[in-house]
C-alpha cells in the first residue's frame, strides 16, 4: 500500500493520494478581501493545481464539500462553481454554513477525486 503526501506540513498535507484516490485538504482563498465569487475562483484554481500535481483533474472529482460563512451567498458561490465544474462529470456535493478559521474567509472547499 502506497500513500503519497503532497505539500506536507507539520499539521497536515495539502493532498494525499492513496491507491487511485486523491484527497485534498480544505482550500481557502489567499486573498481574503475578495467577495464570495472571487474567493471561490481562487479556491477552485488551487484545487485545479493540487489535482494536476496528483495526476488528476476536475473531471474525476467524486465528492466536494463546501463550507460557506454566510449561506445567503450560496447563489454567488454557485455561479462560479457552475462555470468551473465539469458538467459531464459532476461530483456529489454538500454545502453547509459554517464559521471558518478567520472571519475574512467566506468559502472553503475540499474534494476527493479518482486518479
Amino acid at each position: 500500500m502506497t500513500i503519497t503526501r503532497i505539500k506536507p506540513g507539520p499539521r497536515m498535507s495539502q493532498t494525499v493520494v492513496h491507491a487511485h484516490t486523491v484527497y485534498t485538504a480544505g482550500q481557502v482563498a489567499d486573498d481574503s478581501s475578495a467577495d464570495v465569487a472571487g474567493q471561490t475562483r481562487q479556491v477552485l484554481a488551487k484545487i485545479d493545481s493540487l489535482l494536476a500535481e496528483a495526476g488528476s483533474d476536475k473531471s474525476k472529482i467524486l465528492k466536494a464539500t463546501i463550507w460557506l460563512a454566510d449561506i445567503s451567498k450560496f447563489s454567488e458561490m454557485n455561479s462560479v462553481w457552475d462555470a468551473w465544474v465539469d458538467t459531464d462529470n459532476p461530483p456529489v456535493r454538500a454545502c453547509v454554513e459554517s464559521k471558518l478559521a478567520v472571519p475574512e474567509l467566506k468559502v472553503e472547499i475540499q474534494v476527493e477525486a479518482a486518479k
